[in-house]
């Protein structure tokens, strides 16, 4: 009876143990993943900044997911990365002069749940409708849902702009 009281205690033990660094690996296994999720994010929102000043139209449609929806005040939902391409093309033709002088994009409260990635951002731009035109400011805020690709990057799923 002795021998199996040890035996048991010894098992429990030991099952506590394996447990305490089977959890304390998975800890870091998801602090690791975090980390990375948050330097590909940081990666999309460089690559946003870089098509954005120089209105580079390929660019600016590869940081879309296929699915994407992009929802503007007073437009209706433009869905899918082909009707955003067609929507930036239009614009393109209405403001053919269009210059990006300034992009300062401010994104809050990044939050990561599995392979979603949900942020709040405010953004100062300048820009000109035309050579001729003077600088205009603007300052939009709004929402991002991000979505990680199977090559661990991450692309723009859902962009909900307030102004």
């Amino acid at each position: 009876m002795r021998r199996t009281s040890l035996v048991t205690i010894l098992v429990f033990v030991a099952g506590l143990g394996i447990g305490y660094f089977a959890r304390s690996a998975m800890g870091t296994l998801e602090r690791r993943t975090h980390a990375t999720d948050l330097a590909a994010i940081e990666r999309l929102h460089q690559k946003d900044i870089e098509v954005t000043l120089p209105q580079d139209p390929k660019g600016l449609i590869d940081i879309f997911t296929e699915d994407a929806v992009r929802f503007a005040p007073g437009k209706p939902p433009v869905v899918g990365k082909q009707a955003i391409q067609a929507d930036n093309e239009k614009g393109r033709a209405e403001y053919p002069g269009f210059k990006v002088l300034s992009y300062a994009p401010k994104y809050r409260n990044i939050q990561i749940e599995d392979g979603l990635a949900f942020e709040w951002f405010e953004t100062e731009a300048k820009f000109k409708l035309s050579p001729e035109a003077p600088p205009a400011s603007w300052h939009g805020k709004g929402l991002r849902v991000m979505r990680r690709q199977s090559d661990g990057s991450w692309k723009f799923a859902v962009l909900i702009l307030n102004d």
